[in-house]
């Protein structure tokens, strides 16, 4: 994979900044994205095989504007990793329809504006490989987190969804769900966190899953496979459990 060209959103921190990182030191070339030009400049300073290429991903022209620049500076990308997204919790006590719409917005409508603009070309040449980050939250719905789960659900229907299609044209699509990962907006949160992974580790457990044929790169998998499980259970065990768990 060594001078392959990867494109990351959400790039600037967390998940996304350790994955960009560690594709540049695998050897891959990389375009990275995010609101924050600074922090992506930084990035940049950091291995010379990244490339800062600053996207609000709610707009739908800036992101086909900015594969075009990567495009025409670069070449053709070989990878597309739609990560970027935020959180907010959103209790019915506190529930605020702007939160959610930013939410959906970011996670949610980020996301296929990302796709939009990148899988046109990789169906035409009949190759590449798309990645979309959406998390373990999405399996079913969690306390407090109504919309962040909601997003993240529709995610994982989206690249179940675009799967099919893109099988059939040559291109490689897997959808990523995290766990509880240590970046700055998990050190938001006041609640425990099962299972916590430190980022680099979440990164190196991306790059292992991107080079296997699994639809789906999940972890940490104790989590996850405790929420599979959860998530299968009749709304008659699951809401009075879960409800324990968390201490809903």
């Amino acid at each position: 994979m060594t001078g392959r060209l990867a494109w990351i959103t959400g790039a600037s921190t967390g998940i996304g900044r350790a994955l960009a990182l560690r594709l540049a030191r695998d050897g891959w070339r990389v375009a990275a994205s995010a609101r924050g030009a600074d922090a992506l400049e930084r990035l940049e300073d950091e291995n010379a095989a990244i490339r800062a290429f600053p996207l609000d991903v709610t707009d739908a022209a800036g992101a086909a504007r900015v594969v075009g620049e990567i495009e025409g500076e670069l070449g053709a990308i070989d990878l597309v990793v739609a990560n970027a997204g935020t959180h907010a919790p959103t209790p019915a006590d506190a529930f605020d329809a702007a939160a959610v719409r930013r939410l959906i917005e970011i996670n949610l409508i980020g996301a296929t504006n990302t796709l939009a603009a990148a899988m046109p070309s990789m169906i035409a040449r009949k190759g590449g490989h798309i990645a979309i980050v959406a998390s373990v939250a999405g399996y079913r719905g969690l306390p407090g987190a109504a919309a962040y789960s909601a997003t993240k659900a529709g995610l994982i229907a989206l690249a179940e969804g675009l799967k099919f299609d893109l099988d059939r044209a040559g291109v490689k699509i897997q959808v990523i769900n995290p766990g509880f990962v240590r970046t700055p907006l998990t050190d938001r949160n006041d609640f425990p966190m099962p299972f916590l992974m430190e980022v680099d580790e979440a990164a190196g457990r991306i790059v292992h899953g991107l080079a296997g044929s699994a639809f789906e790169i999940a972890f940490p998998r104790r989590l996850a496979w405790m929420l599979k499980f959860a998530a299968l259970l009749p709304d008659r065990l699951y809401f009075p459990l879960v409800a324990k768990a968390t201490g809903a």
